[in-house]
């Protein structure tokens, strides 16, 4: 794995009622035992920017690539893309998860277009944590003459999450188009701040 990420220090961080995980029953059999989804479901991942694929109520299994998206329409999809298990959700795209590679791809439906989104899944996991990190710890200075600093600031915080990012894994952040990188264009500008954080108290009062 790319990153040292554990459960004891999601927890810290978030509480465990914060942290999803998904079952081992929830991936196909070839699958449960591959590092990314022993990761998943030991380690899970904070609610919030990020959203987990609910298992199916019926079978209680992920959906696979071809259940989501008309897998013929994406041209640059490797072959076995079709079976791969769905495991999230990120801003307008299906995540999942290699298993010959290890690698997430996102799926964006409405572009007809996939691409490699993370070499492993700990550093999804821990792209996630910084950013909802962020999002609920960044404050405000409450003042408006401040404003622009503030702001200069937040830009400061998500461009330091990119760099750091990028020193270790590429992909997140390979281009502007990427699903992270609309997402924290967003943060930057003061959207995604939810629920009773310092930043959303600030902004909207």
């Amino acid at each position: 794995m790319l990153f040292d990420v554990t459960r004891g220090e999601l927890a810290d961080i978030f509480g465990e009622d914060r942290l999803v995980t998904l079952p081992a029953t929830a991936f196909p059999p070839s699958t449960a035992d591959t590092e990314g989804a022993c990761l998943l479901q030991t380690v899970g991942v904070p609610t919030g920017t990020l959203l987990l694929r609910e298992p199916d109520e019926g079978d209680g299994r992920l959906p696979l690539v071809q259940d989501v998206v008309h897998i013929e329409d994406f041209e640059d999809a490797p072959q076995d893309a079709g079976e791969w298990p769905v495991i999230g959700w990120l801003f307008n795209a299906h995540l999942a998860l290699d298993p010959g590679s290890g690698k997430v791809h996102a799926f964006d439906a409405d572009e007809d277009a996939v691409q490699e989104l993370h070499t492993d899944v700990s550093s999804l996991v821990q792209v996630t944590r910084r950013f909802q990190r962020l999002l609920e710890q960044f404050t405000f200075s409450g003042d408006d003459g401040d404003e622009d600093a503030d702001f200069e600031r937040l830009e400061r915080e998500v461009e330091h999450i990119r760099q750091e990012t990028n020193s270790v894994d590429p992909l997140p952040f390979q281009d502007d188009e990427t699903a992270w990188s609309v997402v924290g264009e967003e943060i930057a500008a003061g959207q995604r701040f939810t629920g009773d954080s310092p930043g959303a108290r600030s902004l909207y009062g």
